[in-house]
């Protein structure tokens, strides 16, 4: 999938306020973990996450996707002198936290936004690789003139499902529980927002385009609740490690990848061990990855957007590069995108 006409306006990010540390949900498990594992700091010690972001209690997606659209939409008035929200004709919410079944997150960011009846407003779900799927929608929006803007956005707001997995897992009586469990904790929150548009022969921020593979053999590996996800961390980690390999190989051919040619890789993290492996396995330079799972944890569909934000911000990419985005979810699939800032 190649676009032509296709740009980032810009991009946004929200972190959640609380900062809540590894060390503090080992505390609350550490009779658990020292009866079945023999030590209590394993959260740190396999994924080397220290902490993750947490919003207030009863904050909800939409919320925190309303404020980091605000500032994206800021952000992209100063960028295209004239723009207007009004003139967004698609608003896509890909969070996998919701404040209801229905109406849909989207819908209530709209509305808080003050956004026009001719604009679209729906969700997209695709477990962690939502936003990139919805980056790619708004984008063959843009290409055929369907729409002038796009408005993506994503809000997760993970307090509810680790503080129910922590209370069940304080009184779990089995290890297999305990195991399939555990990676929930490594959650976190966050939201991200995204402004698209035509690229009007500008020079900057071109949406290149993107690839995607699919493996849902393995669909079973992680299955989420609202309030538990169970998940095969090793089984995930190896089939989703192999999948990109294969995105990869597809994005060479599609995208006309060669590593050296890019400056960046804007990565969906859960650990330290994903992200190592997943490099290892692809030769990937990991001084070319920002790596927020350390005082982020993994944030969902958000993360692809959050590093992105936050690379821009810290001035990691500059005018020029080549910045590979690349997202697994469960499910398994995997997207591969480029963007030349």
């Amino acid at each position: 999938m190649r676009f032509d006409n296709v740009s980032i306006l810009s991009v946004a990010h929200v972190d959640g306020p609380h900062r809540v540390t590894s060390a503090e949900i080992e505390d609350r498990l550490a009779a658990v973990m020292k009866r079945y594992w023999g030590r209590s700091d394993l959260l740190r010690g396999l994924s080397g996450i220290e902490a993750r972001r947490f919003f207030d209690p009863g904050t909800q997606p939409s919320m925190v996707a309303t404020q980091a659209a605000e500032i994206a939409l800021e952000r992209a008035a100063r960028e295209r002198n004239g723009f207007d929200r009004q003139a967004v004709g698609v608003l896509i919410n890909t969070s996998v936290c919701r404040d209801f079944i229905e109406p849909s997150v989207a819908s209530l960011v709209h509305s808080n936004l003050g956004l026009g009846p001719g604009c679209m407003s729906f969700d997209l779900g695709n477990a962690c690789l939502a936003f990139m799927n919805a980056m790619a929608v708004a984008g063959n929006m843009i290409e055929r003139g369907q729409v002038d803007y796009a408005l993506v956005v994503d809000g997760e707001c993970a307090r509810y499902v680790v503080e129910a997995t922590l209370d069940r897992l304080a009184e779990v009586q089995d290890e297999q529980t305990l195991r399939e469990q555990f990676a929930t904790l490594t959650l976190g929150s966050g939201a991200a927002a995204m402004v698209l548009g035509r690229a009007e022969g500008s020079d900057g921020h071109r949406f290149r385009g993107q690839v995607n593979v699919a493996a849902t053999q393995h669909n079973h590996l992680c299955r989420g609740q609202v309030d538990h996800m169970r998940t095969d961390t090793q089984g995930l980690l190896v089939a989703g490690i192999e999948l990109a390999a294969q995105a990869l190989e597809k994005a060479g051919e599609e995208l006309g990848w060669k590593k050296e040619e890019l400056q960046q890789y804007v990565l969906h993290q859960v650990s330290r061990v994903h992200t190592e492996r997943l490099a290892e396995r692809l030769d990937l330079d990991l001084d070319k990855v920002y790596a927020v799972y350390p005082e982020h944890g993994n944030v969902g569909p958000a993360a692809i957007p959050i590093v992105l934000s936050k690379s821009v911000e810290e001035g990691r990419i500059q005018p020029g590069d080549r910045v590979a985005m690349m997202g697994i979810g469960s499910g398994l699939n995997c997207t591969m995108a480029e963007v030349v800032w």
